[in-house]
């Protein structure tokens, strides 16, 4: 599971694995391993990794599903259209 999210917040980004492993400071083959459930990161790497792909560390390591989202920058109006858009796809995908 932490592998999967590392994947999905990385192309999320639309960053490469070698971009992620430069900003942590370590070789692309590590990142590829944690893709790939090879190797877990680090504590710290964990911890990296939410603040770089700004969600929780719960979130990364499967704990719960919450993922958060940074409306940093977003009127209220924004903000009440992102949650809005979050209500009808969960009615959607019969998540109520």
């Amino acid at each position: 599971m932490v592998s999967e999210r590392i994947k999905r917040l990385r192309e999320q980004k639309k960053m490469t694995q070698a971009e992620l492993a430069k900003r942590l400071g370590i070789t692309r083959s590590s990142v590829n391993a944690w893709e790939l459930g090879i190797s877990v990161p680090s504590t710290q790497y964990i911890v990296e990794l939410a603040l770089l792909f700004s969600t929780s560390t719960d979130y990364l390591l499967g704990v719960n599903d919450s993922a958060s989202l940074p409306v940093a920058g977003l009127t209220e109006d924004d903000i009440n259209v992102v949650y809005q858009l979050i209500e009808h796809l969960r009615l959607k995908n019969g998540m109520e």
